[in-house]
């Protein structure tokens, strides 16, 4: 049967986005691992009927074998939370992922003008640097000092698109990755609304100050949750509005109403007041560990109480295709040479936009639809 040429690295792409094994696929086509191995590296050529035996077990098209790769993400490119500690093929995964999504973004990007990526460059040597850092980036936002309505749609107007990755659990928390379009990576486990507002502000952080350095070390991801902790909590407006002790005791009472107020866990409010000198490291401790005995270390009683913060650029993205370009979801990702399988984990399942009658072969604008969302701080403040 005819031969047909691949691109190693989408093979690979490919098997590791599901999280398979050499051995997995070996057993898909009748093969050995080492004959896997040779094709990933292109040291062997596969016939049309293995293409077609590897894509069924991938979910992807054929031709996705042997299509051009322009820049892939590479490790360096990624901010992992847990990149010490995570096992490799976790991080192999992740990174699978990353690239997958990355490619689909790009074909947005060919058909949608998103909004455009605003996310500056910050060096810091210091704690005041990144309270600085942190500051300029709410001016230049327009977000004034008050509390963030929604830190994914903040994320998202500066030119991020945030999204979740099935399949890594907690290994790897949230992470981003570095690119023109760059890509928050919420983890699909996390259910307190808190943190993972926390985690959108922390790979911010990434972005803004550490884009072209390898991170996951003690020194960066401390720098990140700086960032996070002065980017939701500025210390001019949390000076003032931080309860009063009782005597030498936390008010307790008044964290859970500023924690509801600035969607911010009762931890973080702590960490932060440590940070800020607001109260005294006995005190913090005490704090820890009176949320630990109370069942609260992880999630907190008034989680339940902050209205959840889905993404919404990427699908919103491909609900503007399916409406103005009259395609089906299937039709964007043969386009991309994916099974709509892949592209629907992205997807929340209620995305299912209605294919309607083309109106336009113009490059349609994403970001003015999202204009009268964009964040606007609060009045007085």
């Amino acid at each position: 049967m005819e031969s047909a040429a691949v691109v190693g690295g989408n093979l690979r792409l490919a098997r590791l986005f599901h999280g398979l094994t050499l051995e997995d696929i070996a057993s898909s086509i009748d093969r050995t691992r080492q004959f896997v191995h040779r094709l990933e590296i292109e040291q062997a050529t596969p016939s049309a009927a293995i293409l077609q035996l590897i894509a069924a077990r991938t979910r992807v098209l054929p031709d996705f074998f042997s299509r051009a790769v322009a820049a892939p993400i590479t490790e360096d490119q990624c901010h992992f939370r847990k990149h010490l500690s995570a096992r490799v093929s976790i991080k192999h995964v992740a990174l699978a992922k990353g690239e997958m999504f990355h490619r689909i973004v790009a074909y947005l990007g060919s058909q949608l003008e998103l909004p455009a990526n605003v996310i500056p460059q910050r060096d810091v040597q210091s704690f005041s640097d990144i309270e600085l850092a942190a500051e300029a980036c709410r001016r230049a936002w327009g977000l004034g000092l008050g509390p963030i309505e929604n830190m994914v749609r903040v994320a998202e107007n500066v030119g991020a698109i945030v999204t979740r990755f099935r399949g890594v659990g907690r290994e790897i928390d949230a992470h981003s990755i570095s690119a023109a379009r760059p890509i928050i990576v919420l983890n699909a486990e996390e259910r307190s609304v808190c943190r993972l507002r926390f985690d959108v502000a922390h790979e911010l952080g990434h972005l803004v100050m550490h884009v072209g350095r390898l991170t996951g070390d003690r020194k960066t991801e401390s720098e990140a949750n700086r960032f996070a902790g002065a980017f939701l909590l500025p210390r001019s407006s949390f000076a003032k509005e931080f309860p009063r002790l009782r005597g030498q005791h936390l008010n307790w009472r008044g964290l859970a109403d500023m924690k509801l107020r600035w969607k911010v866990s009762k931890a973080a409010l702590l960490f932060r007041a440590r940070q800020l000198g607001l109260i005294e490291e006995s005190q913090y401790k005490t704090g820890v560990i009176r949320l630990a005995r109370g069942g609260e270390a992880r999630q907190e009683h008034e989680d339940r109480l902050v209205t959840p913060e889905p993404p919404e650029l990427f699908a919103q993205a491909i609900g503007l295709i399916v409406e103005y370009h009259g395609v089906s979801l299937e039709a964007i990702a043969r386009a991309i040479g994916l099974g709509p399988e892949i592209l629907q984990e992205f997807l929340d399942s209620r995305t299912a936009a209605p294919i309607v009658e083309r109106r336009s072969a113009d490059v349609i604008s994403l970001a003015l639809r999202r204009q009268s969302r964009v964040q606007r701080p609060v009045a007085g403040e």
